[in-house]
């Protein structure tokens, strides 16, 4: 049996691939912005002598660590509004993106933190700096050049992880390649085109977060070994 590929009716869909990658990288944008940020807060407040707060976020942490991403989403989109709380698909997607890396970068901030010399924060305090300032200033910088890297896989996997929320209607890139299949019955050829383009994006972030990491972020870092 001989199969002939056509992936031309793909491809000439690529305003609607186009959307779908433009959606994806928004929901990807904010959720790394705001997951990362709520991750380095709640790492903090993990970090200090505050038992109660600690354990909520431990837990918050695990439940999250410990559940499907798609159970997560569904939680959000089809649970809430038995609340009364109702949310948009595209609303839901980024909540739950924000949650599910914001449970995930807490860990691997915390255990950048954890890692550095307890030297490191006493030559801080001796300088007369507050809590906050030795977090800031001789904590943080060194801990997140050391986890950089699993930070950046992390927010790779949630770009990936995006995929289904296609299945809530958001018109990121694999609801577009559903929607394409759809038209022309051509699924083989819309989802390799689909995972093609996932790979590309996957290995174009992975460079530009590295390249601003090392170039912009820990430039003095880097340079002092």
């Amino acid at each position: 049996m001989t199969v002939e590929l056509d992936f031309w009716v793909v491809i000439k869909e690529w305003p609607l691939l186009l959307t779908g990658v433009a959606w994806t990288l928004g929901l990807t944008f904010v959720s790394a912005c705001v997951g990362t940020l709520s991750g380095l807060g709640l790492a903090w407040v993990r970090l200090q002598n505050w038992q109660m707060p600690s354990r909520i976020i431990h837990i918050y942490v695990e439940l999250i660590r410990n559940t499907p991403f798609i159970v997560q989403l569904f939680f959000i989109f089809f649970g809430l509004p038995q609340l009364g709380f109702r949310l948009s698909a595209e609303t839901s997607s980024v909540l739950a993106m924000v949650i599910n890396l914001s449970a995930y970068s807490t860990e691997i901030i915390r255990s950048g933190v954890e890692a550095t010399a307890p030297g490191q924060i006493q030559a801080g305090r001796s300088l007369g700096f507050s809590e906050f300032q030795v977090f800031k200033h001789v904590i943080l910088p060194p801990a997140l050049f050391r986890v950089w890297p699993a930070l950046v896989a992390q927010i790779i996997i949630v770009m990936l992880g995006s995929a289904v929320c296609g299945q809530i209607s958001t018109e990121e890139l694999s609801y577009s390649a559903n929607l394409i299949q759809s038209r022309n019955f051509r699924a083989f050829e819309a989802f390799i085109v689909a995972a093609a383009i996932y790979l590309s994006l996957a290995i174009v972030m992975r460079w530009c977060l590295n390249r601003l990491g090392k170039n912009l972020i820990f430039k003095g870092l880097s340079q002092n070994g």
